[in-house]
């Protein structure tokens, strides 16, 4: 029999909790908005206000790189949302989200950015954004002038193997002030009132993250710096990577003794990697080199934090991952996300079947590249409600989209999946 929760005074907090212990709750629960992988483009979220009659104001846009919209409190009710996401103040540019201002994107939205967010515009009409607001450091993204996020700009220097030097790979990894633990606590504080549950992106934990690994918060990185002489070097300079990897590492775990020193165990999950191993029909490596490279030092992460804390780990990658599914859970990972059932070998009823025991999937819950922006609100509802019917069978799945919303999603979709939850849920 499953073990399910009451259903009496339950708040979004026990819910949560009771999912990630891979126990039945009283309904799914939903999560928007929570990490910078289960976000909302600012251009629907601003939709959303409008669909739902909220007070008229500017979107805030808490992270540039995606163009990733702040989903307020009033919203949150609207939609049913049970999660709070501490994300920190630091965009992946670089600069402080602070001093609050408008910014008209290229297709006309206006929206609320940090007083720190600095653009200019090339001679093609696309939007340069520079590392730390600082315009005369070479800008590290670029927005397409018919786009709606920015792409990073990779600045490579001539390498040299006799002069690599990983230290110029950690650059951008420095233990947490105690500003940046005065930031969170009082982050954490503001959302605890709300009964919902917390999860919180912890800083300089992805290794080889290829979103990290182009330096776009650095204003002159050093180091291997492309992307694709990055992939070459897991192969060309696997030393050179653990070195990194390891010194990493190292950085990590006292960030995490420091920050669980100050927030304790107020967190109910951690997203500590966001490092990518699928395509759409195969892996960036093999699993060989996966526990080669990576299995050590994830395992040491995630021992710490299953030693010291009560916190749930939170792995995301996209793509075809079934493969690695057995290694992530090896390495202490307790979560799964996006879980893209687009991709090969990603079929739902089998992966609860072979780990939803062990991983809580948290997303999959309707396609983001094909079904959610381009079919009919009919067909958005059918995989919301058969996605849901294999992935909360007995706990174990939080409702979330396969990764982020994208800008241009029609917002009618976006309510039939919504409403198509709490349909499944009014059933439970």
């Amino acid at each position: 029999m499953t073990d399910q929760i009451g259903v009496s005074d339950v708040t979004s907090r026990d819910r949560m909790r009771a999912t990630l212990d891979h126990r039945e709750p009283d309904r799914i629960p939903i999560d928007f908005g929570g990490t910078p992988v289960t976000g909302v483009h600012v251009s629907v979220v601003a939709a959303l206000r409008d669909h739902y009659g909220l007070e008229p104001r500017l979107v805030k846009v808490h992270e540039p790189y995606q163009m990733l919209g702040v989903i307020d409190d009033d919203l949150k009710q609207a939609i049913g949302i049970d999660v709070e996401g501490i994300v920190g103040r630091e965009t992946m540019f670089g600069f402080r989200n602070e001093g609050w201002k408008p910014w008209k994107m290229p297709h006309g939205l206006e929206v609320l950015v940090s007083d720190n967010f600095r653009t200019t515009v090339d001679d093609r009409g696309d939007t340069l954004i520079y590392p730390k607001g600082n315009l005369s450091a070479p800008p590290s993204g670029r927005m397409p002038k018919t786009g709606f996020f920015f792409d990073t700009i990779v600045r490579q220097e001539h390498l040299d193997d006799k002069q690599l030097d990983p230290a110029d790979n950690l650059e951008e990894y420095d233990l947490v002030s105690d500003t940046d633990l005065d930031d969170l606590d009082a982050d954490l504080r503001a959302v605890e009132a709300t009964g919902r549950a917390v999860i919180a992106t912890l800083p300089g934990m992805a290794l080889g993250d290829i979103a990290f690994v182009p330096g776009p918060g650095l204003e002159r990185p050093r180091g291997i710096r492309d992307i694709t002489e990055w992939y070459v070097s897991i192969k060309k300079r696997p030393d050179y990577v653990t070195k990194v990897f390891s010194a990493q590492v190292e950085i990590a775990l006292e960030n995490l003794a420091r920050i669980h020193g100050r927030v304790g165990d107020r967190f109910d999950a951690v997203m500590t990697c966001g490092t990518d191993f699928g395509t759409q029909t195969s892996a960036f490596c093999s699993v060989d080199t996966f526990h080669n490279l990576w299995s050590e030092h994830y395992g040491r992460i995630n021992g710490w934090i299953h030693d010291h804390t009560n916190w749930k780990t939170f792995k995301h990658s996209c793509g075809s991952v079934e493969r690695f599914m057995r290694p992530f859970i090896e390495c202490g990972f307790d979560i799964i996300n996006p879980v893209q059932c687009s991709a090969k070998n990603m079929d739902a009823g089998d992966l609860k079947r072979e780990y939803g025991r062990d991983l809580v999937f948290w997303g999959g819950g309707v396609d983001t590249q094909h079904t959610l922006p381009f079919g009919t609100p009919d067909e958005v509802r059918d995989q919301v409600l058969s996605r849901c019917e294999v992935f909360g069978a007995g706990g174990g799945f939080v409702f979330n989209a396969i990764h982020n919303i994208q800008a241009g999603t029609p917002v009618e979709n976006v309510m039939a999946m919504i409403d198509a939850v709490h349909e499944f849920n009014g059933r439970t």
